[in-house]
Order: structure tokens, then sequence, then C-alpha cells
């Protein structure tokens, strides 16, 4: 309705975003995962006025989507080129804005600087490393190793040596990761979509100006885009028939795979690229095996963190993520305890053992029926990896949100995947924290707010001019 009701254009979806993600970097000052020293407590009026402002940019962002969603499927849809540009004056509040929606930012500064000292990231959690940088991680991270690859790692150990530790000098360095993984992404989705036959602009839109990308790969500076960029310049290099092409796109989404392990399942993708551009099935496999091998010995020895990250991927996200799995064992447990039985504390274990089950079960009945479409494939197996893991967070749907928003085969999915966004936008606090009553008011107030701003543009917009009748 608010897109058929308002007069538009790519310049006023331009400014209407702009100003969601400048209230957005404005409350984030008060209300976003500051650091110790500066936080302030929920209940302080400069935090509370920081919520409703975060809230408020958040549903106008959301508008600024959806009108440029219109136009995109308009008569005249704005260039490939129009829509890059769209995304940098979105995201340009944003760089300089604290850490929003979450505290991971921080671990990786402090697993940065672990690696750095010569700390075992996977044996210890950051309270290992002490001092002020540790002090900044979530308590409920503190003592937990690091799920991810050596190759973020030895970039975030990078980095610390750059900045020798400077918390904000590091925060920068950080979101700047983050806005080239959505910078690579960007790049690769219009080559993707075309060679999936899709709408450029379409995939644009989904994949790269979502606004879980800017909440959340942006404004988190989650490493989920630097994984995501590498992964989608990987299935771009495999397009092509030459042996080169897929030793470079399995070198690419390995490195992927080694900022965060999900990534590998574009391994599967690449030999079935290959094999389409032309290529034999073995020597398709067997390249991208072997490049893949001497991918993780190389980047594991330059990084120096050893192999503990093979252990480290069943590190969970927290002991109450909200995941599918960890909903129905908590619940399971409690039924069992409250029937006396000694199984209660074997029912989480159980589900997520029965997630990834079906995990796999669903992963291998998706690559036997789209084979002949593996970005639409691997987005989707992407996808079920997120909702029937363990563990889930909203930017986690990214993973096949991205590679779905280049290949889909028609609008509706478009429509479901983009609805979902929307809703997963609203989720989560910007501190990053859990919510108690007062701060869900506070949200939904700021929300509302944003809703009678658009309501009252959208009257001012159908009021007829001075002079003339209505």
């Amino acid at each position: 309705m608010l897109a058929m009701a308002f007069p538009f254009d790519l310049r006023r979806c331009q400014v209407l975003g702009l100003a969601g993600t400048a209230f957005l970097a404005l409350g984030g000052e008060t209300a976003g995962a500051l650091p110790v020293q500066d936080l302030l407590t929920p209940a302080s009026a400069q935090a509370a006025l920081g919520l409703v402002g975060v809230y408020f940019g958040v549903v106008l962002l959301i508008a600024a989507w959806v009108l440029l969603g219109r136009l995109v499927r308009g008569p005249q849809p704005p260039t490939p080129r129009a829509l890059l540009l769209v995304l940098a004056v979105w995201a340009a509040p944003l760089l300089l804005a604290p850490p929003l929606f979450s505290r991971d930012v921080y671990s990786y500064l402090a697993q940065g600087a672990m690696v750095d000292a010569h700390i075992d990231v996977y044996a210890h959690g950051p309270a290992q490393l002490g001092g002020p940088l540790a002090d900044e991680v979530a308590p409920m991270w503190r003592h937990t190793g690091a799920p991810y690859g050596p190759a973020f790692l030895a970039l975030a150990s990078a980095l610390s040596g750059l900045t020798r530790g400077e918390l904000p000098a590091g925060l920068l360095g950080m979101r700047l990761v983050a806005l080239l993984g959505v910078a690579l992404m960007a790049l690769a989705l219009p080559h993707l979509a075309r060679h999936s036959g899709a709408d450029p602009a379409a995939a644009l839109w989904l994949g790269a100006l979502n606004p879980l990308v800017l909440l959340h790969l942006v404004a988190g500076a989650h490493n989920d885009a630097l994984m995501l960029g590498l992964l989608g310049l990987g299935l771009v290099a495999a397009r092509g028939p030459r042996p080169l092409g897929g030793i470079v796109a399995a070198v690419l989404v390995t490195l992927a795979a080694l900022v965060k392990a999900p990534a590998a399942l574009g391994l599967l993708a690449v030999a079935a690229l290959q094999i389409r551009a032309g290529r034999r099935p073995l020597p398709a496999v067997t390249t991208a095996a072997a490049a893949s091998a001497v991918t993780t010995v190389v980047a594991t020895a330059v990084a120096g963190t050893g192999y503990g990250w093979i252990r480290a991927l069943s590190t969970p996200v927290s002991s109450h993520n909200w995941a599918l799995t960890s909903l129905l064992g908590r619940a399971t447990g409690a039924l069992l305890e409250h029937l006396g039985s000694s199984l209660a504390p074997l029912a989480v274990p159980a589900w997520h053992l029965l997630g990834l089950a079906a995990t796999a079960v669903a992963i291998a009945w998706i690559w036997l029926r789209l084979r002949l479409r593996p970005v639409y494939a691997l987005g989707l197996s992407l996808l079920t990896v997120a909702v029937f893991g363990p563990a889930i967070r909203p930017w986690y749907v990214l993973w096949g949100l991205f590679l779905i928003a280049a290949a889909a085969p028609n609008t509706s999915v478009r429509h479901r995947v983009a609805a979902l966004a929307g809703v997963l936008a609203l989720a989560v606090l910007p501190s990053g924290g859990p919510a108690d009553l007062g701060q869900l008011v506070l949200a939904v107030s700021g929300g509302v707010l944003g809703v009678v701003v658009l309501w009252q543009a959208h009257q001012a917009a159908q009021a007829p001019a001075p002079g003339r009748t209505a």
C-alpha cells in the first residue's frame, strides 16, 4: 500500500534511506553496542531516546527499500550502477557509527590480539588475553574459543598489530573489512544474476541493499560480509571452462570457508559450474578438491593458529539461542524434567543431532533436484543450514539470501525472502543484548513513530495543491 500511495523516484528513495541510516547512527551513539566505558543504563533518558531513534531509522530504511523495490520492478528500473550509488549513500552514515545490534566485533578484535600474542585462540577465550580489550567482549564469550577460521584470524591479527590495540582504530578497521566484503558482494551479484538468467538490478536490490546487510554486515561489522564477498567472487570465477578459473574459484571459496565454515558448501557449486561450462566431472572435482586442500594448508600455516578451528566448529552462538532445534530441545527437556525422566539433559543435544541430520538430507535433496542450477541450489542449502542449524542469528539468513537474490527462478521466491528479511530487520536491539519490557516498549514506540511519519508524508502527498480541488 505504501509503495502504491507515494509518488516516488530514485532520488526520494535515496534520501529516505539516508535519513533512516542517519537516525540509526545517531541513535546508536547512546543505545548501540558501545565500549564499556561509554555504556549507559537502559533506563537513562539518553539511552531511551537513542533506542527510539534507532527503530525510527530502521522503519524509514525498510520503507525506502520497499519503495526502491517497486522502482526496480517498474517500467524504467534504475541501472545497477545507480543502485550501487544508493547503497553507498545509505551506508555512509554507518561508517563512523558505533557498533550496532551485536558486540561480536569486540570479540574479533580480542581474538586478533590473542593470535598476535601467540595465545591459542581455539583453546582459550578472550579472558586469557586480559586487559581492556577482553573486557569489551560479551560475558558469555570471554571463556569461549573462537569459532572462526584461520584466514579471518590472520586478518584480525594483522589489524591488531596495525592498530596496536587501540579500540577506535580497531573498530574502524573491522568496519572497513566488512565494507570491503559488502563491496565484493555487490560486485559479484550482477554477474551471478546474468549467468543465472535473472535481473541484475533485482539481484542487487535483494542481495546488497537489503536492510539486513546494512544493519548487520555494515553497522554490525560482521565477518559474514567477508565470507559472502569471497564466496560470490569464487562463484563468478567458476563460470568459465578453463582449469585456471576452477582453481581460482576453489581458492576464493576455501578462503571464504576459512572465514566462516558454512561457505565450504560453495565447493559443490564450483565443481557444478565448471561441469556446466564444459569440463569433465572428474577433473572439475579433483581440481577443486586439490586447490581447496592446498589453500587450507597454506592459510593455516600463515595464520599460525593450527587446526584447532576444526574442533571449534561446534562452538555455539549462545547457551540459550533461539534456533528451531534449540527451542524444541529446551521444550522437550522441560517436558521430560516435568515427567521426572533422567533423559532431560539429552533433549537439546538430541534435537541438535536431528537438525544436522535433517540439514544433510535437505541439502542432498536440493542438489539432486537443482543440480543444473548450482548457484540457486547453494543459496537454498546455506539457508537450510542457517534455519536448521544448532544456532541462528538474523544475519545468518544472508548466507542463503545473497545467492537466492542472484538466482531465484521467479519473483514469488524473491518476495518471500524479502518479507523474511524485513521481519528479521526488527528482531534485535541495537545494544546486542537481551530485551526487557521497557526496551521493547521503546523499540515499538520508535517503529510506530516511523510509521506515523511515513503516513503523514503520504497524506501530504495526496493533498490537493493550493487553488485546486481534490
